[in-house]
């Protein structure tokens, strides 16, 4: 009876009014510069096209904010939700890489070919070239582009780097993860190098062993500070808080001292510094005369990993699953440009939306032969109307066959469920293969000193499961699977996941390359891929050969 009443119940959309004015706070992760340029920006000076600032957190877990209920305080992520536009149906990627590619380039996994994990550091991998990327559609239409944070999309060869692919300047770190003060990284055993990065070479002389957070938004603040307000300008801050390892500086642990368990107390801390961050942004934003012709977006890029302290709790999952709690994010839009300012989005929203949205809004051009999976959501998020998005296609994985039970048969010969894959299509929700951790950790997990999984809540089913489908509207928590009680339902996802996979290209996979080892590169994680020698051997070797036929020609005669 329960089962019913959920497969019936259809989605609800909730707007809550009030605006409320930004309030200053002063803090400590990177204080405002003095305007290099020397001068106040003229008020109310004439501009159309927005200011465009990407904030995106790294591992923040979908509980991890003060407005989902967190014992962890986040004032200026509280505050600027409250005054902007809450997105509460809003999807990602379980996993850093996949995510920040389909936001550069408004395409699911299947249509990079990263369909797979991640880019690891030491594969000859990285966007594919071909892709056109957000930041180089905005250049076009006389937008300044400008990154700072984590890169993670590749660096094998140097057309891979930021600056190559959009960027007018880069500061951050191409890798996945690293120390947050000496932002060095070992891969593993003996494979070590450092990781930060001023457009396409190593920082050595900005690196100052400030932690990352302060050292990223005072870098903005630069940025904002030496820029022409009357001119547009897209800022992505990909901060790399907080992902592990969970390191923060000491005064962030005021308030948390009360947290036994010692990764959730870190985590705490990381993230209270983040929160004093993005007040910093603002408030440069605001004294640099930006503010109020900018649309400031933040997103987390996949859900919280409880072993490192975040929480996704009520969801069920975790960091790279495709249960809610891995892929549902923390995300809202702030600006006043916003015409229902103090709402709550629950239209369905994916990452994959920002690019068509923000080129639109930039008022540019997106190219019809560009096959984006993304749509634009601003009247559904500014106006409150119903979103053009009624699936999303999670991923569909074809190395990740670790479901040994699946098989054609239990896909009704139309999906081999050994595959792991998910897609959302309306209310249902369908998992094949394995999805991945499936415990929902609730806040009692982290009321002991160590890791404790005693409180976890776990659903045993039967041996040689690879099908799930859950009414997510009515069950976003998925406790209540719906498969067996309606067939047709999950054939007719099993159809859709069939066609989304007609339209896949090949997984770029490649094993690890020896010559990225970053000793052969003085210390540094970079570009290592060196086509430019080999084209100058093979056209020696052919410049040799030529001479050789020619010698052999005269000889003859």
């Amino acid at each position: 009876m329960v089962a019913a009443v959920l497969a019936g119940l259809s989605l609800l959309s909730l707007l809550t009014c009030g605006y409320l004015a930004w309030g200053s706070r002063r803090g400590g992760a990177g204080e405002a510069p003095r305007n290099l340029l020397g001068e106040e920006p003229a008020a109310g000076a004439p501009r159309s096209q927005p200011h465009i600032i990407f904030i995106l957190a790294d591992d923040q877990g979908f509980r991890d904010v003060g407005y989902h209920g967190s014992e962890i305080r986040t004032p200026t992520l509280d505050k600027l939700a409250a005054e902007g536009v809450k997105l509460e149906n809003y999807y990602v990627q379980p996993m850093c890489t996949p995510s920040r590619s389909q936001l550069i380039t408004g395409k699911y996994q299947i249509h990079t070919g990263l369909q797979h994990s991640i880019i690891r550091p030491t594969q000859p991998n990285c966007l594919p070239l071909d892709n056109v990327t957000l930041p180089q559609k905005l250049k076009e239409v006389g937008y300044s582009t400008h990154m700072v944070g984590k890169w993670h999309l590749g660096f094998y060869r140097k057309e891979c780097m930021p600056t190559q692919r959009g960027f007018d300047s880069f500061f951050g770190s191409l890798l996945g993860s690293g120390d947050y003060y000496t932002h060095f990284k070992c891969d593993s055993p003996g494979i070590c190098g450092y990781d930060l990065y001023e457009n396409d070479n190593a920082a050595w002389d900005h690196d100052n062993g400030i932690y990352s957070t302060q050292m990223y938004t005072q870098k903005v603040q630069q940025i904002l500070a030496s820029h022409n307000p009357r001119k547009p300008i897209f800022l992505y801050v990909a901060y790399q808080a907080v992902h592990s390892p969970l390191q923060a500086p000491g005064r962030y642990f005021e308030h948390y001292r009360s947290i036994n368990n010692i990764n959730r107390r870190r985590y705490a801390a990381m993230l209270a510094c983040l929160d004093e961050a993005i007040n910093n942004v603002t408030l440069a934003l605001r004294k640099y005369g930006y503010y109020e012709n900018s649309i400031i977006i933040y997103s987390s890029d996949n859900g919280g990993q409880p072993m490192a302290g975040g929480s996704n709790w009520p969801l069920r999952g975790s960091k790279g699953t495709y249960w809610e709690g891995g892929i549902r994010a923390v995300g809202f839009v702030h600006s006043p440009l916003l015409k229902n300012k103090g709402s709550v989005c629950k239209e369905l929203v994916h990452i994959t939306d920002w690019f068509p949205t923000l080129i639109t809004l930039a008022e540019g051009q997106i190219d019809e032969d560009i096959q984006l999976d993304g749509y634009d959501v601003w009247e559904t998020i500014s106006e409150g109307r119903r979103s053009p998005r009624v699936d999303i296609l999670h991923n569909i994985d074809p190395i990740y066959t670790k479901a040994k039970n699946g098989s054609w048969a239990a896909g009704y010969g139309i999906w081999n469920t050994a595959i792991q894959s998910a897609i959302r299509v309306n209310h249902w929700k369908l998992l094949t293969g394995n999805p991945g951790y499936s415990d929902w950790v609730p806040p009692q997990a982290f009321s002991n000193a160590g890791p404790n999984r005693w409180h976890n809540e776990r659903v045993s089913w039967s041996a040689g499961k690879t099908v799930w489908l859950f009414n997510i509207t009515a069950d976003p928590y998925e406790r209540v699977d719906l498969s067996a009680r309606h067939p047709e339902v999950v054939k007719q996802l099993l159809r859709r996941l069939s066609q989304f996979n007609k339209t896949a290209v090949p997984v770029r996979y490649p094993p690890k390359d020896p010559r990225s080892n970053p000793k052969l590169n003085g210390g540094v994680w970079g570009p290592w891929f060196k086509e430019d020698e080999k084209k100058k051997k093979s056209d020696k070797s052919k410049g040799a050969n030529k001479q050789k036929k020619s010698k052999n020609k005269k000889k003859a005669s």
